[in-house]
């Protein structure tokens, strides 16, 4: 791996919960992206959770401190890819997981994830964390 990384939601929510095996993980990362995905699906949990406002401050705080990729031409390019591919072999994979491995490839970074279905998907480095 080249020491760049995408983080999958899980990974993020993992930090929050302060899970010591990713911050050893992250501790060999040079570069480290956040998928605008990723953050649209933090403050969905955020407003149904039971402590909306912290919440929503720890992802704001999040957001201001690291890069966060956005999705262009390209990365719908990427997605309309990954999709067919998955359908043409029968292999479902949740709409906003396969927008997140689009931004992985687009940018050339490595996923870290918990999610194994990211590993069926062609063109895609994944690391499960």
């Amino acid at each position: 791996m080249n020491g760049r990384f995408l983080l999958d939601t899980n990974i993020i929510i993992g930090l929050f919960a302060e899970d010591s095996t990713i911050y050893s993980r992250l501790s060999y990362a040079i570069e480290v992206f956040i998928p605008c995905i990723s953050i649209g699906e933090l403050y969905f949990g955020a407003y149904r959770s039971t402590k909306i406002q912290e919440n929503l401050t720890r992802i704001n705080e999040f957001v201001r401190n690291n890069t966060i990729l956005s999705c262009n031409t390209d990365t719908a390019k990427k997605y309309g890819d990954i999709k067919n591919r998955l359908k043409e072999k029968g292999q479902p994979v949740p709409e906003n997981d396969i927008w997140v491995a689009a931004i992985a490839q687009q940018y050339d970074l490595a996923l870290a994830t918990r999610d194994n279905h990211f590993l069926i998907m062609e063109d895609l480095r994944v690391e499960i964390w």
